[in-house]
């Protein structure tokens, strides 16, 4: 069995340590608060992600780092250049492969379903930040210097995922309240199931002939908001509830008070057009399917 370093410890990080654990390996898992998932084999660490000679110490015997590192939504202009340094350090220093965990913001604006080989042509700081992460990671392997990959999601969902529909909606739709959106209810979105990111990443790790490319995590077919959320309450046995659009003047007004909701009308675009991934290179090249729909619903409806 093999020994690896997992950098973030909320819900993708800790999902890809106990998968890793359930196969036998030996896991650390990195976090600022030293979190503890209790999980056998699963040694929690208390360290700073963009501390690059602590992160070497930690990598010296792993087979692969996993960067699921999350900073601040509305810090990762300054929090993401540190920790994504330290990384490439770390792998480097290690020979360990990194596998980054990333998202469909380096795409920008787009008129079909998004593959790996979609332009990076987002103009925002907060995508471009995402996009010279993995540019300079792809520099570093093609130059030998490390083994790097990279796979990108859409919205999750999964429980204690961070998501649009996530706490903001589920428990809403649990007690058979209006739930309320951003951008639009009715265009097709893809959502992704936390522990199918988890696996992608581990698999990616695994194949050689994974490294030095993007991958898109297996999804299943897109579902308006509006659709995600009747289907959340057909699945809990529950009546429909009605579905409001947060108006795009509130949401700015929103934001004079919330860094967080600041940063959200840059990314409203990914909810008032069609916003979809093509798995498709995953599924015949990795061998990957997403989790059927129902099970995902099932299974987010458990964790609440």
């Amino acid at each position: 069995m093999s020994e690896f370093l997992v950098v973030g410890a909320g819900a993708i990080g800790t999902l890809v340590a106990r998968q890793l654990a359930d196969k036998g390996h030996t896991v650390r898992l990195v976090s600022r608060s030293g979190t503890d998932p209790k999980v056998p084999g699963v040694t929690a660490v208390r360290a700073d992600a963009s501390d690059a000679e602590a992160l070497c110490q930690l990598a010296e015997n792993a087979s692969a780092i996993f960067n699921c590192v999350n900073p601040p939504y509305h810090r990762w202009a300054s929090d993401w250049p540190p920790v994504a340094n330290a990384l490439l350090a770390a792998a480097e220093a290690s020979s360990a492969v990194l596998v980054t965990l990333s998202n469909l913001y380096p795409y920008g604006v787009v008129t079909a379903p998004m593959t790996p080989a979609t332009p990076m042509l987002a103009n925002y700081e907060k995508a471009q930040v995402r996009a010279k992460m993995w540019s300079d990671a792809l520099a570093a392997h093609d130059a030998g210097r490390i083994r790097a990959t990279e796979v990108r999601a859409s919205d999750f969902i999964g429980p204690q995922s961070q998501s649009l529909l996530g706490d903001r909606v589920i428990p809403n739709v649990l007690k058979g309240k209006a739930c309320t959106v951003l951008g639009a209810a009715d265009q097709p979105h893809s959502w992704t199931y936390i522990n199918d990111v988890a696996a992608t990443l581990i698999r990616c790790a695994e194949r050689p002939d994974a490294w030095g490319r993007v991958w898109h995590a297996p999804t299943n077919p897109p579902r308006t908001q509006r659709q995600a959320i009747d289907d959340v309450a057909d699945a809990a046995g529950l009546p429909h509830v009605k579905v409001k659009v947060l108006p795009s003047a509130m949401l700015r007004l929103l934001g004079l008070f919330s860094p967080l909701m600041r940063e959200l009308p840059k990314t409203q675009y990914q909810f008032t057009a069609p916003f979809v991934i093509d798995d498709s290179a995953t599924r015949s090249e990795l061998g990957l399917e997403p989790t059927p729909w129902g099970t995902v619903l099932k299974n987010t409806i458990a964790g609440y």
